[in-house]
Formats: C-alpha cells, sequence, structure tokens
C-alpha cells in the first residue's frame, strides 16, 4: 500500500507580513493611547490648540452659533467644563456668572461653558436654573475635553492672552474671589 501524502500548505509569506504589520499597528495605538491617558490634563505652560465650539440658540458669540480659541486671542479665557447632571458644577454656577458680569463689559476677559456629556433640554434648563449668561455650547462628541483630557466635571482652565495654559481648577471653586484672583494674574 502506498501512502499519497499532500504536502501541508502554510500561509503565504505576504500574508503573514499583513498579518504581523497589523498587529504592530495596533500594538502602536494601544501604546500612544496609554501614553495619552497617563500624560493626564493640558498643564500650566501648554499652548493650546485651536478648537471650535459650537454654541447652544441664545448664548451665540456676537449673533454666530459658534467660536473657535484663536478669536480670542488678546484676552483671558476661562474655558469651563460642566454638566446639568454634575453636583459640584451646581456649587460654582454662581460664582462664574458673578466673575462673568464682573469682566464682560472690559473687552479683556471670555467666559465659555463647554457642556459635558449631555443633552440639550437638561443643559438648557441648568443654565436658565442658573441664570448663566456667558457663552456656551456642547462639547460635541467630547472633542474639546479630550483635547484637555480631562478627568471629571467641573474643571475650568485659564488660557493668558497668547493662547498659554496659565492655571487649571480641577472642582468646584468656592467663591467669586478665587476665580478674580487667577484671572487678575494675567490682566494688566
Amino acid at each position: 500500500m502506498t501512502e499519497t501524502t499532500t504536502p501541508k500548505r502554510g500561509v503565504s509569506l505576504w500574508v503573514q507580513i499583513v498579518i504581523w504589520a497589523f498587529i504592530v499597528g495596533l500594538l502602536a495605538l494601544v501604546g500612544v493611547t496609554l501614553s495619552k491617558r497617563q500624560q493626564g490634563t493640558v498643564q500650566p505652560g501648554d499652548e493650546i490648540p485651536d478648537f471650535t465650539l459650537p454654541l447652544f440658540s441664545g448664548y451665540e458669540y456676537e449673533g454666530r452659533s459658534e467660536v473657535s480659541l484663536s478669536e480670542f486671542r488678546g484676552k483671558v479665557v476661562v474655558l469651563n467644563f460642566w454638566a446639568s447632571w454634575c453636583k459640584p458644577c451646581e456649587q460654582e454656577a454662581a460664582e462664574l456668572e458673578e466673575a462673568w458680569r464682573t469682566y464682560k463689559d472690559s473687552g479683556q476677559v471670555v467666559f465659555l461653558g463647554a457642556d459635558y456629556v449631555d443633552t440639550e433640554p437638561e443643559a438648557r434648563a441648568y443654565l436658565r436654573k442658573f441664570d448663566i449668561t456667558f457663552y456656551n455650547g456642547p462639547d460635541m462628541g467630547t472633542r474639546i475635553s479630550q483635547l484637555f483630557r480631562i478627568r471629571g466635571v467641573p474643571e475650568t482652565y485659564f488660557i493668558d492672552p497668547d493662547g498659554v495654559l496659565y492655571y487649571v481648577k480641577v472642582g468646584p471653586f468656592l467663591s467669586v474671589d478665587e476665580i478674580k484672583s487667577v484671572i487678575e494674574q494675567k490682566l494688566p
């Protein structure tokens, strides 16, 4: 009896190369993502890349429905991440609004509110409840919060007139004086 053996067919070299390239690429992507997560939030001294924030109706800037950070060069920007479901955000809402009303006519300071992982009806109810008048809009797809690598809400970022972050507040402000003291650091 003669035994016929069929040669075993292995995976072609090109398929092996493609599989290994895919695995290496996937590992590199995981490594970059983990590295970004370990970096934590952006730090004072970091230049903030330009971003665009869509604005809720009624909270427009000069009649426009979105703003870019670059439009505010030459001004101190106070960027506050908040959500309607966030109890600590409620603790600082009145203080942020009072600080905004102190500076809004000066033209030297701009407050931006970025609503984080929320629904528009709840966000609008929050803004009405606390009589918020500064510019506010949704952080669509969490693009801006990812740029800042926030860890939760509330978080507030103070950006100097040159577009450089100079102060980060994680958690709620305890007083309007606390907010003003940070703003005053960069006013002439």
